[in-house]
């Protein structure tokens, strides 16, 4: 890992005001105790942020316990350099090449994984980064700034039904044709670089606002979920998980938006539903048994917390257990 440049001092300082959304939850779920056989267990957290469940983690982690955490995002990579404890490691990269990742570490499986969703509020709050249109900044997006097209550049480029289907399909954004037509019609009469200039083309575009909620608010989430193919890297990285988990391992995931929600629900599901063949003479112990095994339901935000930090409303936590399968 690379030491802090003048860059990377940006993320010191967001990490200091980040609040990690359901942070005790998460961890509980997870079932790192000290007095369990998982206390020196391996833990995998997919999207180590600032690493505040990582540190968490750590907390209740035995002392041969580790714990290898993966982010896409540089400026989270940098940030890890903060934690100094031989169980951690941290790694550049997406969740969806985890198979990879703990192959090259020489590791067959884990006893618990954690994916928390979504962007970060230092990546929010971060002008440059391009991910808000509450502060104008060049219109990047990309959650690994080392690799990949920028949100400027593919707007550039998209044609307008590509636009028009992005914005329908990621945001759920019931005017995306106009917007669409809009941004190609602004194109033509100067380069759209600026996230102030996309939320203005999509304020202008929008007839009807949805109350307490920006107009540009589901175009921006729509063109970074596109961009950062948040979705498919989410479809990869499950399977992957199922295989890896340890019988009575967790999978511990939240969600902010509805299609991954959607995503990671139908996953569970179907892994906690074994098909059993109809009409066949089976004993109790020849029946099919499920892969995972659902552990309560959904948790979301108390109110308190999302008093505290109203980034908390829309997540969603939802936790399984591998089965001995």
């Amino acid at each position: 890992m690379s030491a802090f440049g003048a860059e990377d001092a940006g993320a010191v300082v967001a990490q200091d005001s980040h609040k990690t959304v359901l942070l005790q939850e998460a961890v509980d779920a997870l079932a790192v105790r000290a007095d369990s056989r998982r206390a020196e267990g391996i833990y995998v957290d997919a999207t180590f942020g600032r690493g505040g469940h990582s540190r968490l983690i750590l907390d209740r982690l035995g002392a041969h316990g580790r714990l290898i955490a993966l982010d896409r995002d540089p400026q989270a990579v940098a940030a890890a350099t903060r934690i100094g404890d031989a169980r951690f490691c941290m790694v550049h990269s997406s969740f969806a090449d985890l198979a990879d990742v703990l192959a090259r570490l020489g590791l067959e499986g884990v006893d618990g994984v954690l994916l928390d969703l979504g962007v970060s509020s230092p990546q929010l709050d971060d002008a440059a980064r391009g991910f808000s249109f509450r502060r104008d900044g060049p219109l990047d997006m990309r959650m690994d700034t080392s690799r990949g097209q920028t949100a400027a550049k593919w707007l550039e480029t998209a044609s307008e039904a590509e636009i028009r289907e992005v914005i329908r399909d990621y945001g759920e954004e019931r005017f995306a044709k106009q917007i669409a037509k809009a941004i190609v019609a602004a194109r033509q009469r100067e380069p759209i670089v600026t996230t102030g200039q996309l939320a203005d083309i999509v304020g202008a575009a929008v007839r009807t606002r949805e109350k307490n909620k920006d107009p540009a608010t589901r175009t921006f989430q729509a063109v970074r979920i596109y961009l950062n193919q948040e979705l498919a890297q989410l479809s990869l990285a499950l399977p992957q998980i199922l295989e890896l988990l340890n019988p009575g391992a967790r999978l511990a995931v939240i969600s902010f938006h509805s299609l991954e929600d959607r995503i990671v629900k139908r996953f569970m599901r179907d892994c906690a539903h074994a098909d059993v063949p109809i009409r066949l003479p089976l004993r109790e112990r020849e029946l099919p048994q499920a892969r995972l095994r659902l552990i309560g339901k959904a948790v979301r935000a108390s109110s308190e917390e999302i008093a505290a930090n109203p980034r908390a409303r829309s997540a969603t936590l939802r936790v399984a257990e591998r089965t001995g399968v």
